[in-house]
């Protein structure tokens, strides 16, 4: 693998059992348990439903890239398995440097504990000193526009408010690599424009940058190149326009039809 990558994704799979599936028996725990001792792959389950496979790309450090798919394409799954928090079923994922991941914003706050308190938390979770919170506290209170609340517990907020300290706080964060999976609509339009202005910010001082949105003239506004998703597949890796193209084919072709399941994990 080449040093010069931010991101470098190899073969990455990721299954899942659908509709909860039927209870384990006790015989497919032992051999389960084994196999993962061996490093053996894992038998098939029943009904197994790949939600990503054989998915590789790089990107290039600096690199501003953006991925699209329809509703169920495996973009959210393929992110968490680059934040760690997911597992690969099949496949590698190596992410360079300090990487902050803007997913499911709030992760890990503590709803009794107050905003104040909770951007310390999410410091320490990344890996950034108390002193070097400090020295980022107004900036993230004045991003955020919480003013008055910031020792309020986060129980009280609203949901607004809630989003707006958790984007402030991880984004204030100097990051190597940004996940940024759906948050820049987080907030009202003015909120939402001042994120935008942060990311471009970010990418401008060499952050390297991977995101999914479904609003289609900011991949284009944003991004040097694009990924396109269908159905746990890359399918498309390259200009954003041409990419963008791919994927409204996709959406004509009838891929945003999407079956509601329960997946339980294997």
């Amino acid at each position: 693998m080449s040093h010069s990558y931010a991101i470098e994704a190899s073969n990455l799979g990721r299954v899942f059992r659908l509709g909860g599936g039927r209870p384990v028996r006790a015989h497919e725990m032992v051999e389960r348990t084994v196999r993962r001792a061996l490093g053996l792959p894992l038998p098939p389950p029943d009904e197994a439903f790949w939600a990503l496979k054989n998915c590789s790309f790089q990107v290039t450090q600096g690199e501003v890239v953006s991925i699209v798919g329809h509703n169920g394409a495996g973009k959210s799954v393929l992110f968490k398995i680059l934040s760690r928090v997911l597992k690969p079923t099949t496949g590698s994922a190596v992410l360079r440097g300090r990487v902050v991941s803007l997913l499911e914003l709030g992760t890990g706050f503590d709803p009794e504990m107050t905003g104040r308190e909770n951007i310390f938390l999410n410091g320490a979770i990344l890996g950034v000193s108390q002193a070097q919170m400090w020295a980022r506290l107004e900036q993230i209170v004045e991003f955020s526009g919480i003013g008055r609340f910031l020792d309020e517990p986060m129980k009280n907020y609203s949901s607004g408010m809630y989003s707006r300290l958790a984007f402030a706080a991880a984004a204030h964060v100097d990051a190597d690599v940004m996940l940024v999976d759906e948050v820049l609509s987080v907030g009202d339009k003015k909120f939402g424009e001042k994120c935008i202005a942060h990311i471009q910010q970010a990418a401008a001082n060499g952050a390297t940058i991977l995101f999914v949105s479904h609003a289609l003239e900011l991949v284009d506004a944003l991004c040097s190149r694009c990924l396109v998703l269908e159905h746990g597949e890359l399918v498309f890796d390259g200009e954003p326009q041409a990419a963008i193209q791919r994927y409204t084919e996709g959406l004509n072709a009838g891929t945003d039809s999407v079956d509601d399941v329960i997946f339980a994990e294997i």
